[in-house]
């Protein structure tokens, strides 16, 4: 990937005035004033973005984005899941700090059909994001040769795509290996004729080759309970990252949601109640972790149909022991907040980002029916919870001008014009997908900044060059944010890039990153409002200027 100009020690212009906002403090400031709702200004009509997922029941718990730089300047492009249409691959053209702009990049190797989702990933370690495409049938992994161009890959990795129901996936790399094992949650079986059945798929593991710079064939992770999001977390801060599964419960019986052990090139092993395991059975959609209670380990949502659940360790690291603190934080999001609907939710892609920069972190959950199921809701928005300073959520996705009743899939919070504050795409089963700018406290034609921010992008030589695993670690006054490093979750869809802090009052923030194999960096200060180059083994971090 071509890397963008490295500016040492300059602050990032960004088109909106921070000199003027009287939250900059001179020094680090303890995040105390949660902010209000940020304003979103919906620009699909005039953004280029012109793209629908579709197609009958098999693609009905699909529809994933993908958001990743394909060209190296540093703002987010997206590739956007079909259903029975063509992906689509659509180029970052945005102005630093204006409105959204996209360009479609047609081309037979990104425009497959039959696509539930993607994730973006350096497979091969060269520097260009590669893409990891599941599909209803085989799953293709797309290589990325720079300049937003691809191709085909799995010949050339070995690759075993299958031809099943694919709905998930996660990657993480294990000890020395040169390439990143790869998990694939499948969902129903189809029978000989190609139709879905009602019996939950296997979902399968792929690890590198020992001997050859492919992949081996696939191991099956029976039982399977159809599976729609998976990810590989080190939730307990031991350097071993295990898979975590949430499974659809539409269709298993005495299944559950599952963690597996995976230790070192052992066989994967689900954790049962002997390790401390408490069965979980929900309508599992999607996967989103962050330290919410800020113990120190990755807590961890899940989205369903009705209450959605958060989870944290009852008693530490040493047993794989969660209780439910959804209630207790205002985050079930059980039923539609508006609308007159009072049937239960059906929750798909779950993401926590700081939206209003106050440095509390805040939490998106898309919302739609699956279909037509009449026992829940219809008119089911999307929810945008922000934090507030005691640790709980206040729903504000109607102030925040982002309230809609499509039926949500996939989306994600990203900096499109790298202003410092993050925008929003959300994919719609069967209608258009749908882009909002955010703009602060300000307009469309004034935006304005609510707090600071800090964008932070880590490095490492080697194969996993991303840092992929790695916990980033912010610390503004007397509060820490910790964020992992992770591919996968989510709902068929994930992002991949720079990683955002909000600052609230702060100037400056402490950084330190514990690396993917245990070590750990010292910290070191950063100024606010930049995205910053974090190198491993660097004395200093870079400061990295956007292109004008």
């Amino acid at each position: 990937m071509r890397r963008p100009q490295l500016v040492q020690g300059l602050a990032v212009a960004i088109g909106v005035a921070l000199a003027g906002c009287n939250l900059i403090a001179p020094g680090p400031t303890t995040p105390t004033l949660a902010l209000g709702p940020p304003h979103f200004v919906e620009e699909t009509e005039t953004s280029g973005i012109d793209h629908v997922y579709a197609g009958g029941p098999t693609f009905a718990v699909g529809g994933g984005v993908a958001a990743f730089d394909c060209n190296g300047d540093g703002k987010p492009d997206l590739y956007i899941a079909s259903g029975r249409n063509p992906a689509a691959l659509y180029r970052n053209d945005s102005a630093v700090g204006g409105a959204l702009h996209f360009t479609r990049l047609p081309d037979p190797a990104t425009d497959l059909d039959n696509v539930n989702g993607a994730y973006p990933i350096d497979i091969d370690g060269d520097g260009h994001t590669d893409l990891v495409v599941l599909r209803n049938g085989e799953t293709v992994l797309l290589r990325g040769l720079g300049g937003c161009r691809f191709e085909r890959a799995n010949e050339a990795w070995s690759f075993d795509g299958g031809d099943g129901w694919t709905t998930a996936f996660s990657a993480t790399w294990q000890g020395s290996a040169p390439l990143p094992t790869l998990a694939f949650g499948q969902y129903l079986r189809f029978d000989q004729s190609g139709a879905a059945t009602s019996d939950c798929a296997d979902n399968r593991l792929v690890r590198p080759s020992s001997n050859a710079p492919g992949y081996r064939p696939p191991v099956a992770l029976t039982p399977g309970y159809c599976t729609l999001s998976i990810l590989f977390s080190d939730w307990d801060r031991s350097g071993r990252r295990d898979l975590r599964m949430t499974n659809d419960r539409q269709y298993y019986i005495g299944g559950e949601d599952q963690l597996w052990r995976m230790a070192g090139d052992e066989l994967p092993r689900p954790y049962t109640d002997a390790d401390g395991w408490v069965s979980l059975q929900i309508w599992g959609m999607g996967i989103a972790t962050y330290d919410v209670t800020g113990r120190g380990y990755p807590d961890v949502f899940l989205t369903s149909q009705g209450d959605n659940k958060l989870q944290t360790l009852t008693a530490g690291p040493a047993q794989p022991t969660y209780r439910d603190i959804a209630l207790k934080r205002g985050v079930t999001a059980a039923q539609p907040f508006t609308g007159g609907d009072v049937r239960p939710s059906t929750a798909w892609h779950p993401e926590f980002q700081d939206v209003n920069n106050d440095g509390f972190i805040d939490l998106f959950i898309s919302k739609g029916n699956v279909s037509e199921m009449p026992d829940y809701a219809r008119r089911d928005p999307s929810n945008l919870l922000l934090g507030q300073a005691d640790g709980t959520f206040k729903e504000a996705a109607d102030a925040a001008g982002v309230l809609n009743y499509g039926r949500g899939r996939g989306a994600a919070l990203v900096d499109f014009n790298l202003d410092g504050m993050l925008d929003l795409v959300e994919v719609n089963y069967g209608e258009h997908v749908r882009l909002w700018r955010n703009v602060g406290a300000g307009d469309a034609a004034q935006p304005a900044a609510m707090g600071n921010w800090l964008a932070i992008r880590p490095a490492q030589p080697g194969p996993n060059r991303d840092a992929i695993g790695a916990c980033l670690e912010v610390q503004v006054g007397n509060v820490t944010m910790r964020r992992e490093l992770t591919v996968g979750g989510g709902h068929a869809g994930g992002e991949l890039g720079w990683t955002h802090f909000g600052l609230g009052a702060s100037a400056v923030a402490q950084v330190r990153i514990h690396w993917p194999d245990g070590e750990v960096a010292a910290w070191q200060q950063v100024n606010a409002n930049q995205f910053v180059e974090m190198d491993r083994g660097a004395a200093q971090p870079r400061v990295w200027q956007p292109g004008r």
